[in-house]
């Protein structure tokens, strides 16, 4: 066993690159698993809008408004992830005159396609709530813009946090697609090393799959625990 590669090689696994300053690495150069949260968190929060803005667009009953929606949607959960972060990497050059970092281009890939999938569970969280939701907001005097914003999205977002969560842990795991090209995150990392020392393959990817499983473990966790915190809540509702 070469345990030793792990323990030499951890901070790599870690952060990449990125020297250490006090506490938290330079951002510069940095990779490892720290690349790979920055790339799902970012990829989640720009996901979330585009997703909030997709899922509204569909259920629009105006045509212009709701199969732009549609198409985007459709087209991107048809779509592998891999194909799309290809076709963003070698398309950018072609339509910017200059090629993208690799970083930015993976990061806008994922909001992209996570937000096609964000859009689908915003459209089936307000289609979940019971018809008379709008209508009494709307007799109350609210126009249909202050209704969606201030009685059904609250009630539909708080019931959508768990399939968020679950979505940010699936996008946790994409992340090792960056690898492709060029990232340096934690599965490229692993590639480096291995390549490097030639002898502990076993223990180092034993240590990758370990540490995307503590990271998606985490996640899980919180996920379960709102899944139980929103299920008193309706109990206590009723």
């Amino acid at each position: 066993m070469h345990w030793d590669i792990v323990i030499d090689n951890f901070d790599y696994f870690l952060w990449g690159a990125a020297k250490l300053d006090g506490i938290f690495p330079y951002i510069h150069n940095i990779g490892g698993l720290a690349a790979a949260i920055i790339l799902a968190i970012a990829g989640i929060f720009g996901a979330f809008w585009i997703g909030l803005a997709a899922g509204l667009m569909r259920l629009s009953k105006k045509w212009w408004i709701k199969y732009p929606a549609v198409f985007y949607i459709e087209m991107i959960r048809g779509m592998p992830l891999l194909l799309l972060i290809f076709w963003f990497f070698f398309l950018a050059p072609v339509l910017l005159g200059q090629s993208l970092p690799a970083f930015t281009t993976t990061m806008v890939c994922f909001m992209i396609f996570t937000g096609a999938y964000i859009g689908e569970i915003v459209r089936a969280g307000v289609v979940a709530l019971p018809s008379g939701q709008m209508e009494a907001a709307r007799g109350s005097g609210l126009s249909k813009y202050q209704a969606m914003r201030f009685v059904i999205l609250p009630q539909a977002l708080r019931n959508m946090i768990p399939s968020f969560v679950n979505q940010f842990v699936s996008l946790t795991k994409d992340t090792s697609l960056a690898s492709v090209i060029g990232v340096n995150e934690l599965t490229r990392t692993g590639v480096q090393v291995d390549n490097r020392e030639m002898i502990g393959s076993f223990e180092v990817w034993i240590t990758i799959a370990a540490l995307y499983f503590v990271v998606c473990y985490i996640l899980t966790s919180i996920s379960r625990r709102m899944e139980a915190q929103l299920s008193r809540y309706q109990a206590r509702d009723r």
